[in-house]
């Protein structure tokens, strides 16, 4: 019977399940439908809130139109809809009516990224002094790895996803972002706010080295090798700044 029912929840054409019936005897049909629709459009708001950019680029009608479809899909598979929409930008991907805008689902991974980093789990950052210790003993620095915040992420596009994104914020002009330029950017959670850091490419490939549990040494070889004007010291003051380090592991210490 459960089954049944939450299969005709997500199918506009499927009967009423068998077995459902009205106190007063009349067709319980009328009444799953009202039931049916308002549990869509409540995941499609829910959809809206997390990702609100990409439903200005859209507009209304064609998010909540656009939006049915993947809730009908991709039911909620908790019961937290801040987790809700963790498969939205993929989906994104391979849905043809959104094409034109193919930027469209690098913008629904940075929205979903804030998201997450928002929600996620807390811990102390390393001690401003314990950095400072760590970072006096440059023998030891190559081989050193850094654990990053739970809320720490980083998004890569071809496309100029965190200028747009910055502009529908109210920080600087739609129409001066240029689309097609590449662009970067670590997300984090600082201040119990979700925050997006614009970074640069190189700084990017540092960076996803050390989200990944690599070296020091071979995530700034790395982005160094990419761009000669890479710079280790800002880019980990930006972490530092963020409170982004939780442990520094030195060379052959992973306690």
């Amino acid at each position: 019977m459960q089954q049944a029912f939450a299969a005709a929840l997500l199918d506009a054409e499927s009967p009423a399940p068998y077995g459902l019936f009205a106190w007063n005897g009349a067709d319980p049909a009328p009444r799953f439908a009202v039931y049916r629709n308002n549990m869509v459009v409540s995941l499609v708001a829910a959809l809206a809130g997390s990702f609100p950019v990409v439903r200005e680029l859209v507009g209304e009608a064609f998010f909540s139109a656009m939006g049915r479809l993947y809730v009908t899909q991709h039911p909620p598979r908790s019961p937290v809809l801040a987790d809700y929409g963790d498969s939205f930008a993929d989906w994104l991907q391979h849905f043809e009516p959104a094409s034109a805008l193919p930027y469209l689902p690098d913008m629904a991974r940075l929205e979903r990224a804030r998201g997450r980093a928002y929600h996620a789990a807390d811990e102390p950052a390393l001690a401003a002094q314990a950095v400072a210790a760590r970072l006096a003993d440059p023998q030891r620095l190559p081989g050193a790895r850094l654990r990053l915040h739970p809320s720490v992420s980083l998004l890569d596009s071809p496309f100029a996803v965190v200028s747009l994104w910055a502009a529908h914020q109210g920080r600087g002009r739609i129409e001066d972002v240029a689309l097609n330029e590449p662009e970067a950017a670590l997300i984090l959670r600082h201040q119990d706010d979700a925050t997006v850091l614009p970074v640069p490419l190189a700084a990017a490939r540092f960076y996803r080295l050390l989200i990944e549990g690599r070296p020091l040494g071979e995530a700034a070889s790395a982005a160094t090798a990419s761009d000669a004007a890479f710079d280790l010291a800002s880019a980990l003051s930006l972490l530092i700044a963020h409170d982004a380090i939780v442990a520094w592991h030195p060379t052959g210490d992973d306690s």
